[in-house]
């Protein structure tokens, strides 16, 4: 039996299961499993290891996208780069490390990406951010990070004026506000100021709807939730898996 999985805390939220289960199933993989391992703490994860011998890989979600990093004997560059991993093939023993939410992200921001759209704000700070950090990037994409508190790469959210929502018509939020089950919390941004020229995209997607993007669609901006990054990731996760060159 191939065993594949997913690592974080807490998983009642995650997709992952469901899709790969359902994906096996109808595509007659009758050998491929897929389960959750909620860990506790990183440090439980030689022991999962060990106690699941045949595991192939693992993605990887909240809050270890980072702190599984030192675990990996290869990481791919990507990796090296955000310092973020996402998704990890288990070859003859060894681990290495790849980041597919970087594609995820990438081809689900473009569909509604427009010309418009030079300037952004990162709401987070986590493994997430990291992926998301790279793409602006290379999209060529200037960005600031907000977070709760300030420091010399981010602006606190008390700082985010009207004036700056203004120039910076992206913003992508990283982190988990909002997400089932605590439907009622949303970034705190000065959300009169969004118009029709923001684009609001949601790594989120339970619900489908966060509060952050509610608000947003109510301006008249350009929604979009994580969803189809989600299903991206998955599938990239899965040549991956598969490759035997990797």
């Amino acid at each position: 039996m191939r065993q594949f999985g997913l690592i974080g805390y807490p998983l009642s939220h995650s997709f992952s299961k469901r899709y790969f289960t359902e994906k096996f199933e109808k595509e007659g993989l009758n050998n491929c499993v897929y389960e959750n391992f909620p860990l506790g703490s990183i440090i439980e994860l030689p022991a999962m290891l060990a106690n699941n011998p045949s595991l192939e890989g693992f993605n990887i979600t909240i809050p270890y996208k980072e702190q599984v990093v030192p675990f990996l004997a290869e990481q791919s560059a990507v990796v090296r780069e955000t310092g973020a991993c996402n998704c990890v093939k288990i070859k003859g023993g060894r681990l290495t490390g790849y980041n597919t939410d970087v594609t995820g992200f990438e081809l689900s921001l473009k569909e509604k990406l427009a010309a418009h759209h030079k300037r952004a704000l990162i709401l987070g700070t986590g493994g997430a951010a990291k992926a998301v950090e790279y793409v602006l990037q290379h999209l060529g994409i200037s960005y600031q990070y907000v977070s709760r508190k300030a420091s010399a790469r981010t602006i606190s959210y008390a700082a985010l004026t009207p004036a700056l929502l203004e120039t910076h018509t992206l913003i992508i939020n990283t982190t988990p506000l909002g997400m089932y089950p605590n439907v009622d919390e949303l970034p705190p941004l000065p959300y009169e100021a969004l118009g029709n020229n923001h684009y609001l995209f949601d790594l989120v997607y339970n619900p489908a709807k966060t509060l952050f993007l509610l608000r947003g669609e109510e301006r008249g901006s350009v929604i979009k939730n994580g969803q189809d990054m989600l299903l991206i990731q998955a599938e990239e996760s899965w040549k991956i898996w598969n490759d035997v060159n990797l």
